[in-house]
C-alpha cells in the first residue's frame, strides 16, 4: 500500500532523528507488509489495558525535583484521570562522560540504588503506597542494554562487551555517555533478573518499562517475566520498540505505536491526508492482530512538546484522538497545562522544571479530565470496536465509531487549521452531542453533519441496547 510505504521510509528517518540525542524510543522497525502474525500470544493485565498513562520525569516534574514533589501531587493526578505512573529512571546517574551539567537519567550508576537527588528509598516507598492508596500502579523505567562508564557493574567489565582491541564501547557511536551490556554473560543475567524482582517485591512496583528494550535479547525478557510472575502475576512488562510483534508474543504486554504517532504528525502538518491515519492503524491490526496493546501517544520525553510541533489547537485535537481510540492513552507531564518547555535534548541533560501556569492556553486540564471520564465510564470507549466512517470532507476531517452492545460514540476531528464542514455517511440516527467541560457546546452540529473549526472535534453518544 503506497501510504504504508511512506509510513515505513519516514519511520526510518525518524528513527535516525531521535538516536541523535540520548536513548531514543524506536519507533521504526517496521515488519514485512506480508509476513504479518498474530504474535500477541498473551493478554496483558485488566489494569494496564483500561488504564490511562501519565509519565513523570521526576527531577523536571516540580520545583523539588524529587519523590516528595510526585507524592504531593497525586491527587491532582487522581483527579485528572489519571491511573498508571511511568517513572523515568529513578536511579544514581552516572558523572563519567556525561552530557550536559547533568546527565541523562537514561545514564544509570546503580540499578539497586535510588538517585540522592530524588530522595530516599524511603520517599520512592511512601511515593508508591500513596499512589496505591488511591488505586493507581507505578511502572518504573529500566535501561537493560547499558550502564554508566562510571556504573558499579564496571567492577565486572566481563558483563559489557568489547571491540576487537578488548575495549568496553558504547552500543551506537553517538551515544558516548553509556557503556553495552554483554547478555551472552550468565551472570549478568542473573544480577539484571534479581534486580527487577528486587524492585517488584521490595518496593510492590506494578510493572517495567523497558528502554531500548531492543538491545536486549528478547529470550532475557521472557525469562524476567517468568521471574516476575512469580512475585506479582499481574505485572505489567512495556517495550518502547515499535512494529515488533514477536516482542508482545510472551516477554511484553505492550509496545509503541509509533506508526500512529508519525502519521498523526504528517496528516496535522499538511503532508498527508487524514485518511493516512487510518491506514496505519489497519496496517499494525494486520502485523500483530486483534487484542495486541499498544501505547499511543502525542508527547513524552524523547519528543518536542506536542504544544510546539503540533500548535496548541493541533496537540489537543491529536490527544482527543489518542483518548478516542484502543490502546492505551499516553500524558506526559505538564501536557495538561499546555508546557512548551523543552523536552528530549537539552532537557535530558538539565534541570528544566515543567512550567505550569503558562497563559494563553484553553481549559485544557478540564478538557482533557471530563473526556478521561467519559472513557472510564462507557466500556466502549476503551474495549469496544473501532469502525472507520467515511465522510464528506476525508481529506482533513477523521469521523470514528466506537461501540459495543450498550453504546455507541461518534467521535469527528478536524486535523486541519481550516473550518470544514461535512456529513457522515451511513450514520444511524439518534446521536447526540456530549457536553466536554472547558470545550464549546456543539450547537450547530447534528450528526450526521458537522462544522467543525480548524482543529475542532465533536463527541455524539447514542444506546443502543440495556
Amino acid at each position: 500500500m503506497k501510504t504504508i510505504s511512506l509510513i515505513s521510509k519516514s519511520l526510518c528517518w525518524l528513527s535516525v532523528v531521535l538516536c541523535l540525542g540520548r536513548v531514543p524510543v524506536v519507533l521504526a522497525a517496521d515488519a514485512p507488509a506480508g509476513g504479518a502474525t498474530n504474535a500477541a500470544g498473551r493478554r496483558a493485565p485488566d489494569w494496564l489495558r483500561a488504564g490511562v498513562m501519565y509519565e513523570i520525569f521526576p527531577r523536571n516534574f516540580s520545583a523539588s525535583g524529587d519523590f516528595s514533589g510526585i507524592t504531593a501531587r497525586l491527587d491532582e493526578l487522581k483527579d485528572l484521570g489519571v491511573d498508571i505512573l511511568w517513572l523515568m529512571p529513578i536511579h544514581p546517574t552516572g558523572e563519567k562522560l556525561k552530557k550536559g551539567s547533568l546527565g541523562s537519567p537514561y545514564s544509570v550508576k546503580d540499578f539497586y540504588a535510588v538517585n540522592p537527588a530524588y530522595g530516599t528509598e524511603d520517599d520512592f516507598k511512601r511515593l508508591i503506597a500513596e499512589a496505591h492508596k488511591r488505586g493507581m500502579k507505578v511502572v518504573m523505567d529500566i535501561v537493560a542494554g547499558h550502564t554508566a562508564w562510571d556504573s558499579v557493574m564496571m567492577a565486572h567489565p566481563e558483563f559489557y562487551k568489547k571491540d576487537a582491541e578488548g575495549k568496553i564501547h558504547p552500543p551506537y557511536p553517538d551515544w558516548t555517555d553509556v557503556a553495552e551490556l554483554d547478555y551472552g554473560n550468565a551472570e549478568l543475567r542473573r544480577y539484571m533478573t534479581d534486580m527487577l524482582v528486587h524492585w517488584a517485591k521490595d518496593f510492590g512496583v506494578d510493572g517495567f518499562r523497558c528502554d531500548t528494550a531492543f538491545t536486549v535479547p528478547v529470550d532475557f525478557w521472557e525469562a524476567a517475566r517468568a521471574e516476575l510472575a512469580k512475585v506479582n502475576p499481574q505485572v505489567a512488562i512495556i517495550t518502547d520498540a515499535g512494529a515488533k510483534p514477536v516482542l508482545l508474543s510472551k516477554a511484553f504486554d505492550m509496545d509503541y505505536a509509533g506508526n500512529l504517532y508519525l502519521s498523526v504528525n504528517q496528516v496535522i502538518a499538511g503532508e498527508q491526508p487524514a485518511t493516512l491515519i487510518q491506514d496505519s492503524w489497519e496496517h499494525t491490526q494486520e502485523q500483530f492482530g486483534a487484542g495486541a496493546l499498544h501505547l499511543h501517544f502525542t508527547d513524552h520525553h524523547n519528543l518536542t512538546r506536542a504544544t510546539v510541533r503540533l500548535g496548541m489547537e493541533g496537540a489537543l485535537a491529536a490527544q482527543v484522538l489518542m483518548l478516542s481510540l484502543d490502546g492505551v492513552p499516553l500524558f506526559y507531564n505538564g501536557m495538561e497545562a499546555g508546557d512548551a518547555t523543552e523536552s528530549a535534548d537539552p532537557a535530558l541533560f538539565e534541570k528544566m522544571p515543567v512550567f505550569w501556569n503558562p497563559g494563553g492556553r484553553p481549559p485544557l486540564r478540564d478538557i482533557y479530565r471530563d473526556v478521561i471520564k467519559l472513557r472510564k465510564q462507557y466500556a466502549a470507549l476503551r474495549d469496544g470496536e473501532v469502525v472507520w466512517l467515511k465522510n464528506s470532507a476525508g481529506e482533513e476531517v477523521l469521523s470514528i465509531l466506537r461501540k459495543d452492545a450498550k453504546d455507541e460514540f461518534l467521535i469527528v476531528i478536524n486535523l486541519s487549521s481550516r473550518r470544514v464542514s461535512g456529513s457522515v455517511d451511513d450514520l444511524a440516527e439518534g446521536f447526540q452531542p456530549v457536553n466536554i467541560a472547558g470545550w464549546p457546546v456543539p450547537v450547530d452540529n447534528h450528526a450526521p453533519d458537522f462544522k467543525l473549526n480548524g482543529y475542532g472535534w465533536l463527541i455524539c453518544h447514542r444506546v443502543v441496547g440495556k
